[in-house]
């Protein structure tokens, strides 16, 4: 059965907006009933932002009212009219036109929140170059001043269970940090915001 991107902050974004049963919600999001009761009680993803189905097009108010009415019936995931990034092993990522132009903000929302990829990792994940992921990063881009920070997961540039294993991957060769790292990344020479890492590469 197919499941909403992200699972999790979707039954988030359910559980306090709609008054479906905890069934319902786990049933359509891919989890235990008892992990979307958890989530209810605060006990599981304390401080995760919902994300709106309906907003991004995977349900329909309608189909919501349809069964918070009959708690017996499970909503239905609405089939988008884009196609899903398939998944893929070598070569490079073929990115519908009308995807192209958000490349830019994929790169930069990656460099922010996950500096631990390497550019090699960003490159392969969305299908773009290291000159481009570096003109990002240092604000050289040619669209630096209307670019803005987006998940690639939402853009439809992949699929959530790609970035997750890039981040897997780049989680065990960075290996633990050792003491007085985490200091030193912040204390570099990079002291003004000039850059959309926080952890800006020289």
């Amino acid at each position: 059965m197919a499941l909403p991107l992200m699972p999790k902050a979707t039954a988030v974004w359910l559980v306090e907006n709609t008054a479906l049963s905890f069934e319902q919600i786990a049933a359509f999001c891919g989890l235990h009933h008892l992990e979307v009761q958890a989530i209810a009680d605060g006990e599981v993803a304390v401080g995760m932002v919902g994300l709106d189905p309906v907003a991004n097009g995977q349900l329909t108010k309608a189909e919501i009212e349809r069964c918070e009415k009959n708690p017996d019936l499970r909503l239905k995931l609405l089939v988008p009219d884009l196609p899903q990034p398939a998944m893929r092993s070598k070569g490079p990522r073929y990115t519908p036109i009308t995807k192209r132009g958000d490349k830019p903000d994929a790169i930069a929302w990656l460099v922010k929140h996950h500096p631990e990829l390497s550019d090699a990792q960003i490159s392969r994940l969305i299908g773009t170059t290291k000159p481009t992921i570096a003109a990002v990063r240092d604000r050289t881009h040619w669209n630096a001043a209307n670019i803005k920070p987006r998940n690639p997961v939402l853009l439809g540039l992949c699929s959530q269970r790609e970035l997750e294993e890039a981040l897997a991957v780049a989680a065990k060769h960075r290996g633990p940090i050792e003491p007085g790292e985490e200091h030193a990344e912040h204390t570099g020479e990079n002291e003004e915001d000039t850059s959309y890492s926080e952890h800006a590469e020289h």
